[in-house]
């Protein structure tokens, strides 16, 4: 609320402290995983949710090749991505 008000103090817990405007808190979650749990309602609401998804890596790859200059930028990513993710799969790491 003070970042929309622009203020440059705010009252949090009592406590009257510098409001700095390019300072982040940010919680990462992956309930899916053994052990751990869901992010309780009330807390929930305080954050802004953020989904993230698996990037194409092919589209990636076209673009890096493009702005390098590469004319057959489509036809190399497709190529260059079958190939790390065959080395993925089928070498050690």
């Amino acid at each position: 609320m003070g970042l929309m008000k622009h203020q440059k103090r705010i009252t949090f817990q009592e406590t009257d402290m510098r409001l700095i405007p390019s300072i982040g808190i940010y919680i990462t979650m992956n309930p899916g995983y053994a052990g751990r749990s869901e992010l309780p309602d009330n807390l929930k609401a305080l954050f802004r949710p953020v989904t993230m998804c698996v990037p194409d890596l092919q589209l990636i790859c076209e673009n890096m090749l493009m702005s390098e200059g590469f004319i057959q930028a489509k036809v190399l990513a497709v190529k260059m991505t079958t190939l790390y993710k065959l080395s993925k799969e089928q070498l050690s790491k």
